[in-house]
């Protein structure tokens, strides 16, 4: 359990995620990450000296991505400030909030920047040098549709652990479909009064067509309009499956950042001191294989015991889920109604641009806590290789 690690009220932001081969398609995901976040940085009035430290989450190789943490840092005009890369997959920016949480909390750091961008879009295509192979044909690896469609320990799509879990759970589709029209009607909640909760927290991208032409994406982009008699007509994409198209996410891209710090710091840098938010714990789980979705429930289970409370003491649930059967699971395992949780929208609608996923998250479970009066997040998703993490946050 941390006592004192903080995030400064409006000391993050999350840029709109852009369906994959879309807006963003062409824009290495650091250098427009780096250009964001230095935005952004510009509207707070904060010098790069606000943070001393940077772990930068992502999951996808750009080109130069060898300097990672050093190159972003540079870019936003901190040349001396040290960082780490991080990548776990969906759960990429958990791991970062907890490693910056944990580094405050021992004084290693006073306010490391958690910097997450991810380009799903023109994923490489990677090749390696194998001279025994027959005329010494190389080894090759799509990097995001390879490791989509199968694992290197079970060769299983992670279509097929979500199916796997449904099967666990003895869940229909009629359920799966339930669960993706609530979700869609939860997003658009979000974008009521003209998108009053996302401007909340949500920063524009701007990307340089030319000298004289720069194109501005201030809202998400793809995602899919839906209708109930709509979810329902579509077929399942695996014989005897739960899962159509609309009840699992899409790939897509974009970018977060988050600074957690000192909760003295946090309240200077707030842009309202009264309000307090708070890292609490944080929780990991590996389930058996291909069941990936099942993972979030134990490690839910691990925050929420490390923080020293129950999940009826949670004012605010978020998960991230690419399948339905992530939610339905949930529900069912730690009795939590489908309305309750994942208000003003989720992955599986808003898209995945894996290491800023949970990041917005995080946020949008942050605001949606403020505008209930306060209270405990939980925040809580699968990641490859069966594995799972979740954070507790608490908002005073």
């Amino acid at each position: 359990m941390y006592t004192k690690a903080f995030i400064p009220y409006g000391g993050y932001y999350s840029s709109p995620f852009a369906k994959w081969q879309g807006t963003l398609a062409n824009e290495n995901a650091i250098t427009l990450g780096a250009a964001t976040a230095k935005r952004w940085l510009a509207t707070k009035g904060w010098e790069p000296s606000v943070f001393d430290y940077t772990y930068h989450g992502q999951t996808v190789v750009q080109a130069r991505c060898f300097y990672g943490s050093t190159w972003i840092n540079s870019l936003l005009g901190a040349d001396y400030t040290p960082g780490v890369t991080i990548m776990q997959a969906c759960a990429t920016a958990t791991t970062c909030l907890n490693m910056a949480a944990a580094g405050v909390e021992t004084g290693l750091h006073q306010a490391p920047l958690c910097f997450l961008a991810d380009r799903l879009s023109n994923g490489p295509h990677l090749i390696w040098p194998n001279p025994k192979g027959p005329g010494g044909e190389v080894i090759h690896e799509n990097w995001d549709m390879d490791n989509f469609n199968g694992d290197p320990i079970n060769k299983k799509p992670m279509l097929v652990t979500a199916e796997n879990v449904a099967k666990k759970g003895g869940f229909t589709k009629a359920e799966a479909d339930d669960l993706a029209i609530c979700r869609f009607d939860q997003y658009q909640d979000a974008l009521k009064d003209d998108r009053a909760f996302q401007k909340r927290y949500m920063f524009p991208i701007e990307i340089q067509i030319n000298k004289k032409k720069t194109v501005t994406l201030d809202a998400d982009e793809g995602v899919p309009p839906t209708t109930a008699d709509g979810v329902k007509a579509l077929k399942a994409v695996m014989p005897d499956g739960i899962h159509s198209f609309a009840a699992q996410t899409h790939p897509a891209d974009g970018n977060a950042c988050i600074l957690v710090t000192t909760k003295d710091n946090a309240a200077r840098l707030s842009t309202d001191a009264n309000k307090t938010i708070q890292l609490i714990s944080y929780g990991f789980a590996r389930v058996e294989p291909v069941h990936m979705p099942s993972a979030p429930v134990p490690a839910a289970k691990m925050a929420l015991e490390r923080a020293g409370i129950k999940i009826g003491d949670v004012k605010v649930i978020k998960s991230h889920n690419p399948f339905a059967a992530n939610d339905l699971y949930f529900m069912k395992e730690m009795g939590v109604d489908m309305k309750a949780m994942n208000n003003y929208g989720c992955s599986m609608i808003w898209g995945h641009p894996q290491s800023p996923t949970v990041a917005r998250l995080v946020i949008e479970g942050i605001e949606e806590a403020v505008m209930k009066g306060g209270g405990y997040v939980l925040v809580t998703g699968c990641a490859a290789g069966d594995t799972g993490a979740a954070l507790v946050l608490k908002v005073s």
